[in-house]
């Protein structure tokens, strides 16, 4: 874990997002575009036990949630039996997809830029999200920004979305106040989830969910791109 060394009053300088000192990313659908990997890999567990396939928009409506919860929410309420098991054949799907280098999961154009240009010393960067953390340290790793991130809160460590459990982890973890809190993600989990923990709830219109939804769910701002960060929180700063 990076942790920030405290700035000196000479070397302190404005921070780039105002007055918020914890920002917390979604990973699917907000950090990378992973949806053709986690439709793969649900259609081909659904597959194997000869249930009919979720169709893609089906899938991408449910990533974010835990594992569980997806796979539960995507079956027919007379097939919940078959569950646990479609939940343990799409773990190994994916671990052989990661161990075989089949996993494909680009950065969203933006997001690099973004994750360096919130460097500070007296800011902490975090993920919340509905991967497990095996799988949030191999995308990091993947794109050389694990050392970024102070706090990761993943779906086998914390209570899945919408609770606010994984921004209330990640702010006990960071020692940060909820006005000082920022949670920015793609679906309406993500902005739920947010709100819940009394944090600024920030959308962003390049993921799984339409920006309406997110409006409607609460956020207080939807993205259209990763460069608009910045001015966004530092309006939203401004005029708390």
């Amino acid at each position: 874990m990076r942790i920030p060394l405290p700035a000196s009053s000479s070397d302190r300088t404005v921070m780039p997002a105002g007055h918020y000192r914890l920002v917390i990313f979604d990973c699917d659908g907000t950090l990378v575009d992973s949806q053709h990997n986690i439709i793969a890999a649900m259609q081909s567990a659904f597959d194997q036990f000869g249930r009919p396939l979720p169709t893609p928009e089906a899938v991408r409506r449910q990533v974010g949630l835990s594992l569980e919860i997806a796979i539960t929410r995507l079956l027919p309420a007379e097939e919940q039996s078959a569950a646990d098991e479609i939940v343990e054949a799409y773990r190994v799907i994916v671990r052989a997809l990661r161990s075989g280098g089949g996993i494909a999961e680009p950065l969203y154009d933006g997001i690099r830029d973004l994750i360096l240009s919130l460097d500070h010393p007296e800011m902490f960067l975090g993920v919340a999200t509905g991967k497990n953390l095996v799988g949030l340290e191999h995308t990091l790793a993947l794109h050389g920004l694990r050392e970024r991130f102070h706090t990761l809160q993943t779906a086998d460590r914390a209570l899945s979305k919408p609770h606010p459990d994984m921004v209330l982890r990640a702010m006990a973890e960071t020692a940060c106040e909820p006005q000082e809190t920022v949670m920015i993600g793609d679906t309406s989990f993500d902005i739920e989830m947010a709100r819940a923990a009394g944090v600024t709830a920030i959308g962003v219109a390049w993921g799984y969910h339409p920006a309406e939804e997110l409006t409607a769910a609460g956020a207080h701002h939807v993205l259209k791109s990763p460069a608009e960060l910045i001015g966004c929180l530092q309006s939203l700063s401004a005029n708390r």
